[in-house]
């Protein structure tokens, strides 16, 4: 499956609606009561990019994108404004041994988390604390493709590992076919350009 490092216009994903989808089966017995399955362990986003294209200048940069990536064939970066950083995120603790650690994200509601793999770093948004202290960039290397951060020595038993980071979503077009409608000379409009997150 194809993926580039390219990512989605950043104006057009401003004005996008979407975020996470889960699948969940339902079974409604006779007596009313529910039986529920999760189908996914990890939820999978779906947006609409239409809402975001304001502009000739932004309609002209969605075509070019679209056939650059030639419809669902290829899987590319996307900023999702509603949720696209973390702050003093603990990626793991040292143990002496260990050099790599991948970034996530974790998201906690009571007593419940889930931990979300963050593929897609932005560069020059990473910083790696070891106890709370700021690293230097030359004590890691950080793989902006997989989110894997390998220092050059293993942190120590106990130290926690934390990082701030900004990060884009891998995703794919969800349709082959762009359809736009003209409404009147200079003004268009389109009813649903569909992204979907990937598992890369």
């Amino acid at each position: 499956m194809a993926f580039v490092e390219t990512r989605f216009p950043t104006d057009i994903a401003y004005g996008s609606a979407g975020g996470p989808q889960y699948s969940t089966d339902i079974v409604i017995t006779q007596s009313g009561y529910e039986q529920r399955n999760a189908n996914w362990a990890q939820a999978r986003a779906q947006y609409n990019v239409a809402h975001g294209i304001k502009t000739q200048a932004q309609l002209d940069a969605l075509i070019a994108f679209f056939r650059a990536r030639k419809g669902r064939a290829d899987g590319f970066r996307f900023k999702d404004w509603t949720d696209y950083q973390a702050n003093g995120q603990a990626i793991g603790s040292g143990d002496g041994a260990t050099v790599t650690f991948q970034l996530v994200k974790i998201y906690t509601s009571g007593s419940t988390s889930e931990t979300r793999i963050i593929s897609k770093p932005v560069a020059g948004t990473v910083n790696i604390y070891l106890n709370a202290v700021l690293q230097s960039g030359s004590a890691y290397t950080l793989d902006t493709t997989t989110g894997l951060v390998t220092f050059n020595v293993a942190p120590g038993s106990g130290m926690t590992v934390t990082a701030d980071f900004q990060f884009d979503l891998p995703v794919r077009f969800d349709t082959d076919h762009l359809s736009a409608r003209l409404d009147s000379y200079g003004s268009f409009s389109w009813e649903n350009v569909p992204i979907v997150e990937i598992r890369v």
